[in-house]
């Protein structure tokens, strides 16, 4: 049996040290994604976790070193042309030995970092969510928004410890024109690799609220390039083009204008340049307002003068013209009452006359009228006491013959002829359908009365 030959792990380790070492003798340029940038302070160096990925899953990850001279070297190559330093999730571009220690395993050393390249990847996907925007038609769509006349509803999207949040603030707040608005804050993070996620979640909050709100402000204090990539975005920028309402930007920088910048409706170079813009807004509606108010003060105070001149001269014709037409009027009347007067007494006089001539004739008829009246008063007399006689002898006979008929009629005359009465609960009854078997009854007779109960009856 042959005798198995064995090695000890580190002399394993050695080996591969040795060969890797003998193969990758130069250093060489690799791009990947920074994952995570690993800086210890208390040492300053830095060990970055290296990967790379395809349709979003991870297809190699690989540690590395960045010592402490190579680190400052870098970051602040990065803080030169990108005005930030080197963070986690970017791409990167840099120079590198493979090295491998029988403890710590396979490390890249990184040697350099080119910040260009960074700067390049950004500028790329930039280019890349434009042209799909605009393949999609939906680049001017937030743009054809009508913007509101007084932008007064705000719904901002911001960190509440901004200092561009806290000066977008100051401004509209305590504006000297003492405009009011109304703002409300959607808090989101603004940078990093979960900024995108945050900001389209608070775009979803508002557009269920969106009456209640005029524009929507994505307000941010300031930043490099590298912190401002999330705003290029595809997904972000779509959902900023197709916002229901105008959405307005104050990023905070003045150069590299963003995706999401160039879609919006209005961009700001900062927060506090967007402010100013809403309250030119009320501006440009109060200042004519007040101009138009002043002139229409003016116009309305010598309009009022015209009228109260022309008013003047009416009421100085209107009192001649009426003093003329009393003065007028009066002589008429009296000459009228005058003339009434003598017409009057004339009239009086003549009715007079006729007066007297009628009373006289009036008079003589009415004596003639009460002879005749007397003489015919006489003979109705004479006749109603000849009829009255013979009415009242007729009427004492009738009178005799219903006394005889009522009489014969007399319940007791019937009973005093062998007739009784049934009765029930004092109601005298006249069908058998009135009682039911077991009902007492009282038989009235002429002489007394008898109470019996219902054993059968018959209805017929």
């Amino acid at each position: 049996m042959t005798e198995k030959k064995i090695f000890s792990l580190y002399q394993v380790a050695r080996s591969v040290q040795r060969t890797l070492s003998d193969r990758y003798q130069s250093a060489f340029w690799v791009k990947a994604e920074m994952n995570k940038l690993n800086y210890y302070k208390h040492s300053g160096h830095c060990y970055p976790e290296l990967v790379e990925k395809q349709d979003g899953k991870v297809i190699a990850l690989v540690n590395s070193t960045l010592w402490n001279t190579d680190y400052l070297r870098a970051n602040r190559a990065f803080l030169d042309l990108l005005n930030e330093p080197l963070k986690d999730g970017i791409k990167i571009l840099f120079l590198a030995k493979i090295t491998f220690d029988p403890a710590h395993g396979l490390s890249l050393r990184i040697l350099e970092i080119d910040p260009s390249f960074t700067l390049g990847d950004l500028e790329r996907e930039k280019q890349e969510t434009l042209q799909k925007l605009k393949l999609e038609g939906v680049f001017e769509q937030n743009k054809r928004l009508k913007f509101p006349l007084l932008p007064q509803r705000i719904a901002i999207i911001s960190v509440e410890t901004s200092k561009g949040y806290a000066d977008f603030l100051s401004v509209i707040d305590q504006n000297q024109w003492n405009y009011k608005f109304f703002h409300m804050l959607f808090p989101s993070l603004l940078q990093g690799e979960k900024a995108v996620d945050g900001i389209l979640s608070q775009l979803e909050l508002i557009e269920k609220v969106k009456h209640h709100f005029d524009i929507v402000a994505i307000i941010r204090g300031g930043g490099g390039d590298v912190g401002l990539s999330c705003y290029n975005s595809y997904k972000l920028a779509r959902a900023i083009a197709e916002f229901p309402l105008p959405v307005v930007t104050g990023i905070g920088h003045a150069t590299n204008e963003t995706v999401s910048e160039m879609i919006s409706h209005l961009n700001a170079i900062t927060p506090t340049k967007l402010a100013d813009y809403l309250i030119q807004k009320f501006h440009n509606v109060a200042v004519p307002l007040a101009r138009f108010e002043a002139q229409l003060a003016s116009e309305t105070r010598a309009l009022l003068n015209v009228r109260q001149n022309a008013l003047q001269t009416e009421v100085k014709w209107f009192r001649s013209a009426t003093v003329q037409m009393v003065t007028h009027h009066n002589n008429r009347v009296k000459s009228l009452s005058e003339s009434l007067y003598s017409q009057s007494v004339f009239r009086f006089r003549n009715n007079r006359l006729v007066l007297n001539a009628m009373a006289d004739l009036i008079r003589k008829h009415s004596v003639q009228q009460l002879s005749n009246s007397a003489v015919a008063i006489a003979n109705l007399t004479t006749l109603v006491s000849k009829n009255s006689m013979t009415m009242v002898g007729q009427n004492e006979m009738k009178i005799a013959n219903l006394e005889n008929i009522i009489r014969i009629m007399d319940p007791k005359n019937v009973l005093k002829r062998g007739y009784s009465i049934a009765m029930k609960n004092g109601k005298s009854v006249t069908s058998a359908d009135e009682v039911q078997i077991g009902d007492e009854l009282v038989i009235k007779m002429y002489e007394g009365e008898i109470t019996t109960t219902v054993k059968n009856k018959r209805d017929e």
